[in-house]
């Protein structure tokens, strides 16, 4: 599928792929992106409650900005939520990138290291090593996606029967604070485990790569955005999504995605989410 983005010229086209049949593991999401535009572009990423791999396999690797300033180019790695900077820049002309989204709950199982390893976005082969020219060489001779989707399903494939890292208690604590859509009381959290509130936020924040508070903001944050690009009034998003008010709803929007609600809901990032992501968390 081919969605345009952009209000003015130059214009980005992106051709938006995802598995016909996945065979993933539990907790992984997987698309393909190609920018088809007639001119560099440069496009904000939305922290979402996932962990991002990006692969790109064009022939002029994109350049990632975090939100301090730093600058990677080409395959990356991103921390949940992009980490604790905000939103993060790519730039580049023709970009090809098959990206991955990961549950924090198996992304230490599918990267080799744990979320709370990953400083904002990092180069990739600074996780995977060497295997990151094998792979980028093995997507960019695929004849079409879905070849390059199974051959990528086929790295995976010891994901999914390997242990988890996490302690039983903070992957419950996540699912918790997922299946509430960041709305629940997170001090309650550790008496409902059964741990002290220290154990379970320095448990949770070294497994996971946030503490509760700042995963449940995140969660909260992600759907209110997509409820905002869907057309939903601020003031009605804030009281579905459990904001005090609209100003905290625009605090939170602020500090995650850098710009105001009603500027995120033309943000081209979160208009291709339902094509790219259907089972996307939240």
């Amino acid at each position: 599928m081919s969605m345009q983005t952009g209000g003015r010229e130059p214009v980005s086209v992106w051709e938006v792929a995802s598995p016909t049949r996945p065979r993933l593991p539990a907790g992984v999401g997987m698309a393909g992106f190609r920018d088809s535009g007639r001119a560099e572009v440069g496009q904000r990423v939305i922290p979402h409650p996932s962990v991002m791999v990006a692969v790109e396999f064009g022939a002029r690797p994109p350049v990632v900005s975090d939100a301090a300033g730093r600058q990677q180019r080409g395959s990356m790695v991103a921390g949940l939520g992009l980490g604790f900077g905000g939103a993060a820049w790519v730039r580049g002309e023709n970009v090809e990138c098959l990206q991955l989204r990961l549950s924090p709950l198996v992304a230490g199982a599918v990267l080799g290291v744990p979320p709370a390893e990953l400083d904002g976005v990092v180069p990739l082969d600074a996780v995977w090593g060497r295997a990151v020219g094998r792979i980028r060489e093995q997507l960019s001779e695929a004849p079409s996606w879905q070849v390059r989707f199974a051959l990528v399903e086929k790295l995976l494939e010891p994901a999914g029967g390997a242990r988890t890292l996490l302690d039983p208690e903070v992957a419950w604590a996540w699912r918790r604070i997922v299946g509430g859509r960041g709305t629940v009381r997170v001090e309650d959290l550790a008496g409902e485990v059964g741990w002290s509130r220290k154990r379970l936020w320095a448990r949770f924040r070294s497994q996971i790569g946030l503490p509760p508070k700042r995963a449940a903001q995140l969660v909260r944050f992600d759907r209110a955005v997509h409820l905002l690009v869907a057309g939903e009034a601020a003031a009605r998003v804030a009281a579905e999504t459990g904001y005090a008010d609209q100003s905290h709803l625009h605090r939170d929007v602020a500090a995650f995605a850098g710009i105001t609600p009603s500027a995120v809901t033309r943000e081209p990032w979160l208009a291709v989410d339902d094509v790219a992501w259907p089972d996307r968390t939240g």
